[in-house]
């Protein structure tokens, strides 16, 4: 049941838009049936909350107030790890030998399909934990690691189960078209088919679906194929967003944008018609500095591009066994500065309100604004540069989800 009474936040160094340009000192925000109703500084603090004789007050000790943490792209749900296939392309071995000897994609489908669903519940859990531990309040999860009609309902079934089991908001994506099951070797239009006409409807019907994406890359599916599950997304109006531009330029952003897709993610080839297209659109661009990092990539994202045509950019883990095994949206605030060359507020805006909008969730704001869900982190920090700056100090003091603290780390002032 949802508290109606009202909760007083003060004393907090507000950024309410997680802008370092932006910091509200000594403010306060009120909170009633977990969202907020005002926010700003205390000696603004209208009587009617000033005054409120039920009012329940929380001290903020004057910590730094961001919005809550969005990761807006991972596939958080899969059996098992790819490790042993990290340390044999260390020793020099090509992906085809990889694949040769079991590993790749086809590893991770094999483990994830013999997987329980409580197996792979708990396995999780675990990578979901270390993700709220720093102050993440929404995320999205992707299937695509069973590339069958069970297991895709199994990894979307896990993701709804989290997010009971734990409190965050969790946006399902059904991404099908990942890659070509080895059933269908050869046969790539008729496992589209089933994509389209078997999986996505039955998977919709059980109320598993929010969003539908495809992986358009040479190396899985063409853009007609991608057209095709964009349809099929669109009679059940469903939104959609796409893997485009990674490995080569496709004209996967291009297409994306003609379906008015939440975001395009990776992006590293994308050009400028691309780009024009997503801002006339409003595509977000999801940047993946884990994924870039960890398979060694030479070909940044075009960022001035982005810049200067104002395509909002955001950030995420891209959690996944083989690309970028990484639980630390902050490790990627540093990435995306240190490798992609952002500023600190870009990668903050990338990671709140940019990031919720790439979600497309109705309850992830990324902001602290009235009418909002009342998501919100209180860090160990003197300024926001140090959530760019630091790496593996544990800064998250507490996280407020819908107005009610979940994690509480704080220390005495």
């Amino acid at each position: 049941m949802t508290d109606a009474s009202l909760h007083l936040w003060r004393n907090a160094r507000l950024a309410p838009g997680a802008d370092p340009a932006h910091v509200i000192e000594n403010a306060a925000i009120a909170v009633r049936a977990g969202r907020i109703e005002w926010f700003g500084p205390e000696a603004e603090l209208p009587p009617a909350y000033a005054n409120a004789a039920n009012a329940t007050a929380h001290d903020l000790q004057a910590r730094l107030v961001t919005p809550g943490l969005v990761d807006c792209h991972t596939h958080l749900v899969f059996a098992g790890n790819r490790a042993e296939e990290f340390a044999m392309r260390l020793e020099g071995a090509t992906y085809e030998e990889v694949a040769k000897r079991g590993g790749g994609i086809v590893s991770t489908v094999r483990n994830t399909r013999a997987a329980s669903e409580d197996a792979l519940f708990a396995q999780s859990l675990r990578r979901l934990d270390a993700l709220l531990a720093e102050g993440v309040t929404a995320l999205e999860i992707k299937s695509g690691y069973g590339l069958d009609l069970p297991t895709e309902r199994k990894i979307l079934r896990v993701a709804r189960r989290l997010a009971a089991a734990r409190p965050v908001t969790i946006s399902t994506t059904f991404l099908g078209a990942h890659a070509l099951p080895a059933e269908y070797a050869g046969r790539a239009d008729a496992y589209i088919d089933h994509v389209c006409n078997d999986m996505l409807p039955a998977l919709h019907a059980e109320g598993l679906v929010d969003a539908v994406d495809v992986f358009c890359e040479r190396i899985a599916f063409t853009l007609d194929q991608a057209e095709r599950v964009f349809a099929a997304a669109a009679r059940l109006n469903l939104p959609v967003k796409m893997h485009a531009e990674q490995l080569s330029l496709m004209g996967g952003a291009q297409l994306a944008a003609k379906h008015h897709a939440l975001s395009a993610d990776h992006l590293e080839f994308l050009d400028e018609d691309g780009v024009i297209a997503m801002r006339e659109a409003g595509t977000v661009a999801v940047l993946l500095p884990g994924a870039f990092y960890f398979i060694r990539e030479k070909q940044l994202p075009p960022i001035d591009l982005l810049r200067r045509h104002g395509v909002p950019i955001a950030l995420a883990t891209d959690n996944n066994p083989g690309t970028s095994p990484t639980t630390s949206l902050l490790l990627m605030l540093n990435m995306g500065c240190t490798l992609f060359r952002l500023s600190v507020a870009e990668v903050l805006a990338g990671v709140t309100r940019h990031g919720a909008r790439a979600l497309g969730h109705p309850d992830v704001a990324g902001e602290i604004k009235v009418g909002a869900k009342a998501d919100f982190v209180a860090w160990e920090i003197d300024s926001l540069s140090e959530l760019a700056y630091w790496s593996g100090l544990d800064r998250c003091a507490l996280v407020v989800r819908h107005g009610v603290p979940t994690i509480d780390k704080r220390i005495a002032r």
